[in-house]
């Protein structure tokens, strides 16, 4: 993780910061806005899908991922704004990133999202999803990440133990590895929230409400923070 080293120097009294705040009464997010513009660190979000691309779609409500995708994202994007971030997203609208939709234009939408990625020299890239399963009963949200970069394994495993931590988790996972296209454009730290289950109920549910939305975006900058933040 040595990429991230100049990131600690700023990054590195986070820790005891915190404690000041909590001491004090001052706000944490404050705190850390004042690090990252400091360096004006990037982030890219990434909305799965979109456009014709729809993902997988809900049971219950018949709602598609690429909509649930791009409303925490702007979430998320909001969130990492306000403590100091700047923030590229690859897909802002509802549109998809393919141009025309004809043959090999889910390849090309792909090719487009490392581009940005790649030419947006980020510190590190939050991709959102929801999953899908045959089995109704599974749920909860999961972190992947490209095993072979150290700095994507870390961020996965500080994001699923603060989604672990939620009281909306009703099962404990854990990060798991993945070989997907946006992981493996580049070598900055990437990872993939699923953010829950759209085949489970629950899970649905829960995913349309605007409030659980805002509290995933929440601890997804919370544990980027923190990941910046540690000792390599």
């Amino acid at each position: 993780m040595g990429f991230l080293y100049r990131h600690r120097v700023v990054f590195g009294f986070i820790s005891l910061a915190l404690a000041v705040a909590v001491t004090f009464g001052i706000c944490f997010f404050a705190l850390a806005r004042t690090a990252a513009e400091s360096l004006r660190l990037t982030v890219v979000i990434d909305a799965g899908h979109g456009g014709v691309d729809g993902g997988v779609v809900g049971t219950s409500t018949g709602t598609k991922e690429s909509d649930i995708n791009l409303a925490i994202s702007r979430i998320l994007a909001r969130e990492f704004e306000d403590a100091g971030f700047f923030v590229v997203q690859t897909r802002p609208t509802e549109a998809g990133l393919y141009g025309v939709a004809t043959a090999g234009y889910k390849r090309r939408d792909m090719e487009k999202r490392a581009e940005i990625i790649n030419k947006s020299a980020p510190s590190i890239v939050i991709s959102i999803h929801q999953n899908f399963f045959s089995q109704s009963s599974r749920r909860g949200a999961q972190v992947f990440f490209r095993e072979d970069v150290s700095g994507s394994v870390a961020l996965a495993r500080m994001i699923q133990s603060n989604l672990n931590g939620m009281p909306e988790c009703v099962k404990k996972t854990q990060a798991l590895a993945g070989d997907y296209y946006v992981l493996n454009c580049s070598e900055v730290p990437s990872v993939i929230v699923e953010c829950g289950f759209l085949s489970n109920a629950e899970d649905e549910a829960l995913l349309l409400t605007r409030d659980y939305q805002e509290k995933l975006a929440k601890t997804i900058v919370t544990s980027s923070i923190e990941f910046l933040s540690a000792d390599s």
